[in-house]
């Protein structure tokens, strides 16, 4: 249970960091100190609700065919390894600096729905949550429980760092540089994921 609840926790917060739309708002809505605890909440029980799906929809359709469960373990390792490999990609070409705009403040609508959007129309995060960790998940019976709630908990810990920590992370990662080792870290994360799932 206690492997379950660290892998869970882990592997969330690995998927979470690359650089992307939604990261980028939530890094832009800290350091502008606006609407922050929403955009926090919005983008933490979105990934909570989709982790849920995973979890149990893929043990039920794993019951009912077993040869799914397989199948989903080497797509997700196929998945880990090119998600690294771009990672990687993205440090060789020397990383993103992220600079929030200077623009006015929003009302707390269009930023709760630009949130929304930025979550809900990402195709990649269902790849992410429902797919990926619902994969995962399924190889730590009978402790998917377990694992799903240590990754949304993983899911709020980030955006809640992101979020509120951003102006003190604002000096480091305003440098390109920053981005490349993350990146890195990233790529070498999701790798050992494909790793421990291949050969464990």
């Amino acid at each position: 249970m206690f492997e379950a609840a660290v892998q869970g926790y882990l592997v969330a917060v690995s998927l979470i960091l690359a650089i992307g739309a939604q990261n980028a708002f939530v890094l832009r809505q800290g350091l502008r100190r606006e609407h922050v605890a929403a955009v926090v909440a919005v983008c933490a029980l979105s990934d909570a609700l989709l982790i849920a799906a995973g979890v149990a929809g893929f043990g039920a359709l794993s019951g009912a065919v077993p040869w799914f469960g397989e199948a989903m373990r080497w797509l997700g390792v196929a998945f880990l390894l090119v998600y690294g490999a771009l990672r990687f990609r993205a440090a060789a070409r020397g990383g993103e600096a992220l600079r929030p705009s200077q623009a006015g403040s929003a009302p707390l609508r269009r930023v709760v729905g630009t949130a929304l959007l930025l979550t809900w129309a990402n195709p990649h995060v269902y790849l992410d949550t429902v797919v990926l960790l619902g994969s995962i998940s399924a190889q730590y019976a009978p402790h998917q429980l377990t694992f799903g709630i240590a990754a949304a908990f993983g899911s709020l810990s980030f955006f809640s760092a992101l979020g509120f920590g951003a102006r003190l992370l604002a000096p480091v990662f305003s440098r390109a540089s920053a981005w490349v080792w993350l990146e890195i870290g990233v790529g070498c994360t999701m790798w050992a994921i494909a790793a421990a799932l291949a050969f464990g």
